[in-house]
């Protein structure tokens, strides 16, 4: 028989998530000797010391399974959030508690709604449970939601919103999701994806928390990959109203955290400073490159988020290409229909200033 009978119904009409290219990747191809890879919007000044500590401590005891039910790490997180345990589920990344969401809510048939470009895997988690993904195009790179508005319907089971989004690094206003959201229907569950809410500098940002604690149909994403710097390990979570977060334990795996990642995490969240300097640095880095950009007469989008997304005016592959042979990695617009961008990931200073001298190079 052949194999697309046997598949799930769809899944050869999702477009796979491409990650940005991994250092591994390029150096066999490329002969730099010191590679700075800012393609993924990792931390670069990487996790906290006392994250390593517990790991450390930790490795002994990988012979066990890990606590399923990520019991002191959800505790650490209702501490910091001022909720109760049952609003939080931790999963194996936010990229992962997405897949959940989608497993939990969407039969098929069902629509859901998302910006265009924003991030891939809300459009394939929905094709793969069978819904429909339906797609409004941003204006001025940000989220149109009066647009996304007009498409919800009786179908409309989900919402995301991804805020800041990616790959733009734009924000919604306040007063323009406080309308959105008070003009959806009860059956839509809105899914606020707050991966990069921690960069924020906007006063006018709508913080999903609040929506949460308010009981309203909003589940927020947010992610230990970013700010603490542990994307390697693969650690996320989502919050939410309980009956909401219930339905997502019904879908949840045994034991989707391992040991490694709760003790880090929970270790990450205690090592405050490390986050403001991570977030500190983030600030810096985007002044300077703002400020460089700006003497080169290159357009960008301003971001609310730890990447920047650069108009090169020519395309972006050839671009790309050229960083490669300066050792360093950025991810080319092709892919979210802007050919002339790339997403630049907002490094150390001494990354910030490696990039633009190698930017000045490629573009003389």
């Amino acid at each position: 028989m052949k194999i697309a009978k046997l598949a799930r119904k769809g899944i050869f009409n999702i477009i796979s998530y491409i990650p940005g290219k991994s250092i591994e990747e390029v150096q066999d191809e490329f002969e730099a000797k010191r590679w700075t890879k800012l393609a993924s919007n990792e931390n670069l000044l990487g996790p906290s010391p006392k994250a390593l500590i517990a790991i450390r401590k930790e490795l002994p005891k990988i012979n066990l399974y890990p606590e399923g039910a990520c019991t002191v790490l959800r505790r650490a997180l209702a501490d910091k959030f001022a909720i109760p345990e049952r609003m939080i589920v931790i999963s194996n990344g936010a990229d992962n508690v997405i897949l959940m969401i989608a497993n939990a809510f969407v039969n098929e048939g069902d629509e859901v709604l998302m910006a265009d470009p924003t991030f891939s895997v809300y459009a394939n988690v929905t094709q793969i449970m069978g819904g429909k993904p339906v797609k409004v195009k941003l204006k001025d790179f940000t989220h149109d939601l009066d647009a996304m508005l007009k498409k919800v319907n009786r179908k409309t089971k989900l919402v995301f919103i991804c805020n800041p989004n990616n790959p733009t690094g734009t924000t919604i206003s306040l007063e323009a999701f406080n309308y959105f959201i008070s003009h959806l229907p009860g059956s839509a569950v809105v899914v606020l994806d707050e991966a990069y809410g921690d960069f924020v500098e906007n006063a006018f940002y709508p913080a999903g928390l609040d929506y949460v604690k308010e009981g309203e149909q909003v589940i927020v994403l947010r992610t230990f990959s970013k700010v603490y710097g542990l994307a390697g390990l693969r650690i996320g979570y989502a919050l939410g109203r309980e009956d909401l977060v219930d339905c997502l334990y019904q879908v949840r795996d045994p034991f989707p955290v391992h040991r490694l990642a709760q003790v880090a995490a929970v270790a990450a969240l205690e090592d405050e400073d490390h986050a403001v300097r991570s977030i500190q640095s983030v600030y810096q880095g985007k002044r300077y490159l703002y400020k460089e950009l700006d003497r080169m007469g290159l357009s960008y989008v301003p971001s609310q988020a730890n990447f920047i997304l650069v108009d090169f005016e020519k395309d972006s592959e050839e671009v790309f290409r050229g960083f490669l042979r300066e050792g360093i990695i950025i991810r080319p617009g092709k892919i979210w229909g802007y050919p002339t961008f790339a997403r630049v990931t907002i490094g150390r200073m001494e990354d910030n200033r490696r990039f633009i001298r190698a930017l000045k190079k490629i573009i003389k």
